[in-house]
């Protein structure tokens, strides 16, 4: 069985920087795309950033120039360093990865806070 383990969340004053990582072991069949969501209180979830085996990243337009998404296909780790931080990117960020077979699967989740 899969996990998903994330890391790197917290506290971080406005205009400050953070990096999530998210690290996949056990039994997984050919990852495929990697990614990350996020899901402020009252908000449904959202795609923040994807990216491809081959590197092809997508962004949502709100983090486009301020985030950016990396993976390490020996280590199937993915990494979301996120600068110029603001308000509006509190939420809980959920790590994602979809395989071959088009199996999904979901870190459980860790808090960002910008916050002055």
């Amino acid at each position: 069985q899969a996990q998903l383990v994330e890391s790197g969340g917290g506290l971080v004053q406005p205009g400050g920087s953070l990096r999530l990582s998210c690290a996949a072991s056990g039994s997984i069949f050919r990852i495929s795309r990697m990614g990350w969501y996020r899901q402020a209180p009252g908000n449904q979830r959202e795609l923040v950033a994807t990216i491809s085996p081959g590197g092809i990243t997508n962004y949502v337009d709100s983090v486009k120039g301020r985030f950016t998404i990396s993976r390490d296909n020996a280590k199937n780790t993915v990494y979301l360093q996120m600068n110029s931080l603001k308000a509006e990117d509190t939420a809980v960020y959920y790590c994602n990865l979809v395989t071959a077979i088009s199996t999904t699967y979901w870190g459980q989740g860790t808090q960002v806070t910008v916050s002055s």
